[in-house]
């Protein structure tokens, strides 16, 4: 179970969500999820994952995912 105050590596992000390496990346580089960078890796705050896959929270995720899949598409067709 996530704990609020636990800090968690992108790895065990990952797993928690069940979702690739480069979704995480994504929502990191999109501040989606906030995390601290430490040693060069991130951090990110059991809190900030507990928001993320609240109700409320999620409405708003999908918004900033599919927009950043739309212009990703639209890059891959320009080539």
């Amino acid at each position: 179970m996530m704990q609020p105050d636990e800090v968690y590596t992108t790895k065990e992000v990952q797993g928690f969500l069940k979702v690739s390496e480069s979704t995480i990346k994504r929502f990191l580089k999109n501040g989606i999820i906030k995390a601290y960078k430490i040693g060069g890796r991130y951090r990110i705050l059991g809190s900030e994952i507990l928001k993320l896959i609240s109700p409320e929270v999620e409405s708003g995720v999908y918004k900033i995912y599919k927009k950043v899949k739309d212009k990703t598409r639209e890059a891959i067709e320009k080539w």
